[in-house]
């Protein structure tokens, strides 16, 4: 398997850049990357999850059909693909889904052109594959969704039920939550980080308030043993897990919010509050917040004060 510093890292960078057509800091990650070791690993009733550079990509393959939900980058899903083929005798991807819009989910889309039938995902990640802000417009090649659903998107691939559902604004204006009906396998994208700091994409639409509910929500829509696949974890942390790890995420945006709302009553300053980076109370195994810098305004503290503070 791909080390944890090495998928977290691809991670990480892909975060800060966004989408395909990313600055520089990402083209420069992209020449030099660390070697991908692909691993599959099998869930179960043919589901399973594939690791390699970015974020998790969920897929089913049976006799008669084959199903991805994200894409990772580009020579990560190179190797996916590589793997599916072997897997399924190279039949065709029957649907590709993106969970959201960034580039650690979708970039590799581009490798599927040509093999994926369709290509679905939510109406806001689709606009957002194509203008991502900040940096705009994608400059290179990309494989865009042709398929898009506003709340809810289902159909048969194989012996399988896929269901793609949204549940509001989290960690974009655009996630959705995937759903393996018959395996009870739920594939969440970036709503799921198993116990590591959020990403919070607030130039996207994001809303650490609402990502709370959104957890809510979805694991009320699914069962007590659904196995659910998390877009990222921690260090040396598993990627898939059950609703005990959705509920310490939305444990965790909630303290955050409490947290940063209690500075703000305290009379603290903006500069004082976004350098509190110590260990948050309750969660100190996740370690420091990340460190602001201009290229990393999506960190959960920044967010939660622009929230809190927001007279919009």
């Amino acid at each position: 398997m791909v080390s944890r510093r090495d998928f977290l890292a691809g991670s990480a960078v892909a975060l800060v850049g966004g989408a395909v057509g990313a600055p520089a800091l990402v083209r420069a990650w992209r020449q030099q990357p660390a070697p991908i070791t692909p691993v599959f690993t099998d869930i179960r009733r043919n589901v399973g999850f594939f690791t390699g550079r970015g974020g998790t990509i969920g897929y089913l393959i049976d006799a008669k059909g084959v199903a991805v939900v994200d894409s990772q980058y580009r020579d990560a899903a190179k190797l996916c693909l590589d793997g599916l083929n072997e897997r399924s005798k190279n039949r065709p991807v029957d649907r590709l889904v993106n969970t959201h819009h960034h580039g650690d989910h979708t970039d590799g889309n581009i490798v599927f052109k040509g093999v994926a039938k369709k290509v679905v995902a939510h109406a806001r990640a689709a606009e957002l594959m194509r203008n991502p802000p900040p940096q705009g417009p994608p400059t290179t090649e990309q494989l865009y969704p042709d398929t898009t659903f506003t709340d809810v998107w289902r159909e048969q691939v194989g012996d399988e039920w896929l269901r793609a559902k949204f549940y509001g604004a989290a960690h974009t204006s655009g996630d959705v939550v995937v759903t393996f009906e018959r395996a009870n396998v739920a594939h969440m994208g970036d709503l799921g980080f198993n116990q590591r700091h959020a990403i919070v994409d607030r130039a996207a639409g994001a809303s650490m308030k609402n990502w709370i509910s959104v957890l809510e929500k979805a694991t009320k829509d699914h069962a007590n043993d659904t196995v659910y696949i998390f877009g990222h974890a921690g260090a040396n942390l598993p990627v898939t897990g059950s609703r005990t790890e959705l509920m310490q995420l939305r444990d965790y945006l909630t303290a955050v919010l409490a947290f940063i709302g209690d500075q703000i009553k305290a009379g603290k300053s903006k500069d004082e509050i976004l350098a509190m980076r110590d260990p948050l109370k309750g969660f100190e195994t996740l370690g420091r917040f990340p460190n602001l810098n201009a290229a990393n305004p999506r960190d959960p503290i920044t967010v939660a004060y622009e929230e809190l503070t927001s007279k919009g």
